[in-house]
């Protein structure tokens, strides 16, 4: 069992905690005038992605992760798994909708995406920053109303909605930030 020392506590670093694996968000080392020193984390729980502040002394050990990262190709989904495959090595991995969640409506098939595992499961993915999508469908926008809103809302091929300029059309490509969901260009 391989674990940190609080004085090797580094944003990054991916922990056990409370028996979950956790990703320090940030870390403070603190050296008060009278008592001894201790260090702040910001942890998120990678399971549940649910961000804590705790506080450890500067003698505390934490068990590091067993965490590893692969980048792989999304083939296709059947509503309740989704396929990916490894290029270099062909093995192919099925992830739950659970562990997809809110990032489905950003993946494409033959996209990268990068699948966290944990004890040799996947407890989270994360899609590329970027990516290219169609709009399919577009709100009308009555001429009245152009003064006041300058968005509207479209609909991608992948499902999903978001508010876009008023110049883009059904069959447009645009790029859109996965980490926000919010459009950032037209692709010509």
């Amino acid at each position: 069992m391989k674990v940190y020392q609080s004085n090797s506590f580094r944003s990054g670093c991916k922990i056990i905690f409370e028996k979950e694996p956790c990703l320090i968000e940030s870390n403070e080392f603190v050296k008060p005038g009278k008592g001894k020193a201790f260090v702040r984390l910001k942890l998120r729980k990678l399971l549940t992605n649910q961000l804590i502040d705790k506080t450890f002394k500067s003698t505390d050990l934490l068990e590091i992760a067993d965490i590893v990262e692969y980048k792989l190709y999304y083939l296709y989904n059947d509503g309740f798994f989704w396929y990916f495959i490894n290029d270099k090595t062909l093995e192919d991995f099925s992830v739950e909708k659970k562990v997809i969640g809110v990032n489905k409506k950003w993946m494409l098939e033959k996209d990268i995406c990068t699948i966290m595992f944990w004890n040799k499961k996947p407890i989270s993915i994360i899609p590329k920053v970027f990516v290219k999508l169609k709009v399919i469908k577009t709100d009308l926008i009555l001429k009245r109303n152009t003064i006041n809103n300058s968005t509207k809302l479209v609909r991608l091929n992948t499902g999903a909605v978001l508010k876009v300029p008023l110049f883009i059309q059904v069959g447009s490509i645009i790029k859109v930030d996965t980490r926000s969901g919010e459009y950032v260009s037209r692709i010509k």
